[in-house]
């Protein structure tokens, strides 16, 4: 699930399109609060720029928390090649963490939740 503290009420049309030309579908998805999610997650995780001062808001339910600090590309500037170019760098790097994720023997560590902290934080910025 994907959601946001301060969803802008519509997708980005470059997410969009980056989505579409990777092979992902993108019918139906659409801008929404945490607060709107159907489920409680077990797992948050924070994608806001802190290195660039953007407040990321305590999502305050029971979840286990990590933050993967990435540049917000809906804020880039420059020509359109540049701007494509800091949508393109935002996804591969997300990918690639999401990616490792998936190959983490969640099954076993989900019980030991420092461990699990632990290389999930691992994943995400130096």
């Amino acid at each position: 699930m994907s959601a946001g503290s301060h969803p802008t009420g519509r997708v980005h049309p470059r997410s969009l399109a980056l989505l579409r030309r990777e092979g992902i579908p993108t019918e139906g998805l659409f801008s929404k609060s945490w607060t709107d999610l159907p489920t409680v997650p077990d797992l948050v995780i924070t994608v806001c720029d802190d290195a660039a001062g953007e407040a990321c808001p305590a999502y305050l339910g029971p979840a286990l928390r990590v933050h993967w600090g990435v540049e917000d590309p809906a804020k880039a500037t420059g020509t359109d090649a540049e701007i494509d170019a800091t949508f393109e760098r935002v996804y591969r790097t997300l990918r690639r963490r999401i990616e490792a994720l998936l190959k983490l023997p969640l099954d076993r560590l989900w019980d030991d939740r420092a461990k699990l902290k632990a290389e999930l934080d691992a994943l995400g910025p130096p």
